[in-house]
């Protein structure tokens, strides 16, 4: 069969993009900066390392997408300010208002989720438009959406949580960007109705996960002791 033509995808979904509205991108930056400067104050860090763990969870995800996988130029992030003064208040909130969020910690867990399902399928988007093919845009879609967190850890020396058994997370972003990806390339669905039902998927995996215990397990037994 024939490869498939992904400029014709490209000029098609421009038609009808999916757009991240700038409140709700900002707002999702602010709540993951936030996230990374609480634990950096679990780890005792100086505000150096708050701010830095703050910017590499608020718009890790937009590093890695922009600059490492799709190599567009400058991170858009970067080129408008608004995305780094919502890191700076992140930084800020996680700092001095670290029990009032901790309280919270229901509604940032939702949050997140949404976030998760928003920036995976932006992320896809993107990749798309950029003439990636399917797989290729779901990994992107997928690192979009996980990224910061991913950076968040390593920089931290801890093993990524997307690494670990336990809830569905990067699964459940790769699934929505997939079905995002499957509707909308290739079965000729309209963009907006592909992008809601990739953050249905993405949202309904990660909240079942969440409520229902759903868990990924190890590939391996631990192997036995001496």
């Amino acid at each position: 069969m024939a490869p498939r033509e992904w400029s014709v995808v490209s000029e098609r979904v421009t038609d009808a993009p999916f757009q991240l509205p700038l409140a709700v991108d900002l707002a999702a930056v602010w709540l993951l900066a936030a996230t990374g400067a609480l634990e950096a104050r679990r780890k005792r860090y100086d505000v150096i390392g708050a701010g830095v763990l703050a910017l590499v969870t608020g718009l890790g995800g937009a590093f890695l997408r922009d600059g490492l996988l799709l190599q567009g130029g400058p991170v858009a992030a970067l080129r408008d300010g608004r995305y780094l003064g919502a890191v700076l208040v992140g930084t800020a909130t996680g700092i001095w208002f670290a029990s009032h969020l901790l309280r919270l910690r229901l509604a940032l867990l939702l949050a997140d989720a949404v976030g998760l399902a928003l920036y995976g399928i932006y992320g896809s988007q993107k990749a798309l438009l950029a003439g990636l093919p399917f797989f290729s845009a779901t990994l992107v879609g997928t690192v979009n959406a996980v990224g910061g967190g991913l950076l968040r850890d390593v920089l931290t020396r801890e093993v990524p949580l997307v690494f670990k058994p336990g809830q569905f997370y990067a699964l459940a972003a790769m699934a929505g960007c997939a079905a995002f990806l499957l509707l909308d390339a290739e079965l000729g669905v309209i963009t907006p109705v592909a992008a809601a039902a990739g953050v249905a998927v993405t949202l309904a995996l990660r909240l079942g996960s969440i409520r229902l215990g759903w868990r990924t397990g190890a590939i391996a037994d631990e192997p036995p002791g001496p």
